[in-house]
Order: C-alpha cells, then sequence, then structure tokens
C-alpha cells in the first residue's frame, strides 16, 4: 500500500493534538477510522510511530516520520492555496497597493479602463506608505505595488514617471507671503511654518527638512488629508508638483531648485511568483495609461 497524503496530515494531527478523541474531531472523522488509518502506516513503516496506545508520546520513528510529515503537508497546503489564488485573480480579483497620489491620480483613469476589458474581475485597492506597499507585495498580500522612491534610487520592477517635489502651503500664509515678495524659492521656505510630515520628507536630504520633521508634531500619509491640513492653515507639506491635481482650493505648491528633489513612481510585482492573467492585464493597462497622459511622464 501507497503511502497517502491523508496519512500523513492524519498523524501529523494525532501527534499535534496528543489525543485520538482529540485529533478525530479535528480532521471530521470517527476515533476508530483515524485508529485504522494510523495501523495501516505503521504496517507500511514496519514499526510503531506511537508509544503506547494512547497516542500520546512519539517513538524514534515517529518523531523522524513527524517532521516529513509536516514538511509534505505544508507545501501541499501552501502549494493548494497558489492555485486557489491564481484561479481568484484569473476570474475574480486583482489586488494593488499603492501610494495615497496614485490611488487618487492615476489609478482611477486605470480602473475605468480595465473595468471596460474586465468587468467581471473585483479589484482590491489598498493606499499605503511606500514601505507598506513593498512589504504587502512580498508577503504575497498584494499583486501590484506603485510606491515612491528617491530619484537616484535603484528599485525593482518599471518606473511609471518621475516628479519633482515641493512645498504644499495655504493661501494668505506666511509661506505665500515670501511667495509674494518673489523670494526664490528654497527648501529653507519649509521654516516658515510647521511642517506636516509625511512619507515623502524623507527624500528631502537637506537639514532644513530635517529640522523641521524632528519638531512636528503633526504626521499625515493620505494626499487628500494633507491638502486638507495645510488649507486649514495647519502648516506646510511636501508633495510632488501634480499633486493639486487632486484638489487646488486654496493650497499652491511652490518647487525649491536648491536642489530640485524627485520622487520616481515604480510598479513592482513579487518576482517570485507567477502574474495570473487578470493581474498581468492590469500591469500593462497602469504603464500604457502613465505613457499616454503627458502629466505622468518622466
Amino acid at each position: 500500500m501507497a503511502i497517502k497524503l491523508e496519512m500523513l496530515r492524519a498523524f501529523r494531527v494525532v501527534a499535534e493534538k496528543g489525543a485520538l478523541a482529540d485529533a478525530a474531531a479535528t480532521l471530521g472523522r470517527t476515533p476508530s477510522a483515524l485508529s485504522m488509518m494510523l495501523s495501516q502506516f505503521e504496517a507500511h513503516l514496519s514499526g510503531p510511530l506511537f508509544e503506547g496506545e494512547r497516542k500520546n508520546r512519539l517513538s524514534k520513528l515517529g518523531e523522524a516520520v513527524l517532521e516529513e510529515a509536516i514538511r509534505v503537508t505544508d507545501v501541499y497546503d501552501t502549494g493548494l492555496e497558489a492555485i486557489r489564488r491564481l484561479d481568484s485573480s484569473i476570474a475574480g480579483t486583482v489586488r494593488v497597493a499603492a501610494v495615497p497620489s496614485v490611488t487618487t491620480s492615476l489609478l482611477p483613469r486605470v480602473i475605468a479602463a480595465f473595468r471596460k476589458q474586465r468587468p467581471e474581475v473585483r479589484l482590491e485597492i489598498s493606499d499605503l506608505d511606500s514601505a507598506a506597499v513593498r512589504r504587502r507585495v512580498r508577503t504575497d498580500e498584494a499583486d501590484i505595488g506603485i510606491l515612491s522612491v528617491h530619484g537616484d534610487e535603484v528599485e525593482e520592477g518599471v518606473t511609471l514617471w518621475r516628479d519633482r517635489l515641493g512645498i504644499a502651503f495655504a493661501d494668505q500664509g506666511p509661506t505665500d507671503q515670501l511667495v509674494r515678495q518673489k523670494q526664490k524659492p528654497s527648501w529653507l521656505m519649509l521654516q516658515a511654518e510647521p511642517l506636516i510630515v509625511n512619507p515623502l520628507c524623507d527624500l528631502v536630504p537637506l537639514d532644513a527638512a530635517r529640522s523641521e520633521m524632528a519638531s512636528s508634531n503633526l504626521t499625515a500619509h493620505n494626499t487628500t488629508a494633507l491638502l486638507a491640513f495645510v488649507r486649514e492653515g495647519l502648516g506646510v507639506t511636501i508633495l510632488p508638483e501634480r499633486a493639486l491635481g487632486v484638489s487646488s482650493e486654496r493650497v499652491q505648491i511652490v518647487v525649491p531648485e536648491d536642489p530640485f528633489v524627485y520622487r520616481t513612481i515604480r510598479m513592482i510585482e513579487n518576482r517570485d511568483r507567477k502574474m495570473p492573467p487578470a493581474v498581468r492585464e492590469f500591469w500593462m493597462l497602469v504603464q500604457a495609461v502613465a505613457k499616454s497622459d503627458v502629466g505622468f511622464s518622466c
């Protein structure tokens, strides 16, 4: 008789539960059926897996077999889950994790176009910072990630576009007064008002930005929230120069030149996983929309 996967799984559960009745309840079998399966397994191995009849102590052979049983059943379960996700991605779900500026600007157009091509596919969109986006993709919690990196940083995936960072400020505030005085845009303007910190602030490699970040007591990650806070006069923040496409009411952005600071938007995938067809279609559509829109060209 060949060793079957169900034998390995039954033995593993009995060994982990330490009692035949508990294992039977977990597996949805009767204790007698489970006992018979273990007897057949032991007959095939020509040795006992347990010491005594209570199934609460493994024999030396049982200890060695348990290690392999765990490995084999885990591999099977992982593979089965991957197959289920593949089936879901083909006909059901594409999971996208993206930074807020992409979620509110590029993705609406991509989603509208994708719905026309694949109306049956469900889309799950997560609005996260770049570190969380990268983590979601690497842990297979997202099929596609779209994140910000420093202009000179090497990163996996493909570049969608590159844009400059600036200081977002409210009309009639201290920074607005500096701009109205025709002062040359400078990162030193960050000192005029409190800084509302967001992950893009880390891309400005200057002491002026570092000092303001250290003294700030307000942090936000969502572009809409950041603009709302700026609009209410709570401070200034650092955003891409095109961020006002989301909402420009009473908010402006000035782009310092000392130096220009760029952020690059890249799209990444889990390279350990084969991309299902629906995910591949969404991936290609993101690139096409970004390339065709002059507002997102590098």
